[in-house]
């Protein structure tokens, strides 16, 4: 065999295994066992040729048979690759991938956010071609209950810090000489509700005087808020209609990086 023939039968790769790798993909999207003939149906081929690649599978650990029911489910080695893979995801790298793209295609600043020992905190922030006039930049605290970045992870994220810190800041809140909102545990509520339903936050000029943001959550595979991804523009330029362009697009970004975090929701 020449050089140029062995460089061309490797490219090729081995057809089996091409053709096997379906039948675990139907089992990784069905989320339960499945029966040989389902099984075959779905993945569109006859019964005795995926009960053959089965076997093979079943020997590797990729595919396991129940003994009692017979029917077949992703089996323990594919559970080891699967959390080898979610081990070598780093979640801020995955998604400052995708801010310079969003920036782009919402033409305003965008900034992603993590939960860390002070609070919400900005560790990635890409400026629009019209930079806004504020202070923040990669590692500004944002507050818990004035702030798109911070009302996101009260309606999303989960820990006694978190509980703990807006207790805190309602009461300063509440105890504060101008009217600043939410004072009370019914006006949180109700912003959490709201963020809860369009599945992301908004601020409206609250913690930036004319200034306007949406922030949405991202999610790793567990289902657990792991950032923050944010957009925010002046109030002229950047409206705050929930059903608008802008939001559409953080919320989409959010959700491809969720995705491509492990998230199956």
């Amino acid at each position: 065999m020449s050089g140029e023939e062995k460089d061309t039968d490797e490219r090729q790769g081995i057809q089996s295994i091409e053709v096997g790798v379906p039948l675990l993909r139907v089992l990784a999207n069905h989320g339960a066992p499945m029966m040989l003939r389902d099984l075959a149906r779905v993945s569109g081929m006859p019964a005795a040729k995926a009960h053959r690649y089965l076997v093979s599978l079943a020997r590797t650990g990729l595919v396991a048979q129940d003994a009692v029911s017979g029917r077949y489910d992703l089996g323990p080695f594919a559970l080891e690759l699967g959390l080898a893979s979610l081990a070598r995801i780093d979640a801020v790298k995955v998604a400052a991938a995708s801010l310079d793209a969003l920036a782009e295609e919402i033409g305003e600043t965008v900034a992603l956010a993590v939960w860390g020992n002070m609070g919400p905190t900005i560790v990635r922030w890409v400026e629009s071609r019209r930079p806004i006039n504020v202070n923040l930049r990669t590692g500004s605290v944002m507050p818990l209950l004035n702030s798109a970045i911070g009302l996101c992870f009260v309606a999303f994220f989960d820990s006694p810090l978190l509980r703990a810190r807006v207790d805190e800041e309602l009461a300063i809140n509440s105890r504060a000489s101008e009217n600043r909102s939410p004072a009370s545990r019914g006006e949180l509520d109700s912003l959490v509700v709201e963020a809860r339903q369009h599945g992301m936050s908004r601020a409206v000029g609250s913690v930036l005087p004319g200034v306007n943001a949406f922030c949405a959550p991202v999610f790793d595979h567990e289902g657990k808020m792991v950032l923050a991804i944010t957009g925010l523009g002046p109030a002229g330029l950047f409206p705050s209609h929930w059903n608008g362009a802008i939001p559409r697009a953080i919320s989409d970004s959010a959700r491809r990086i969720s995705h491509a975090l492990g998230w199956q929701g």
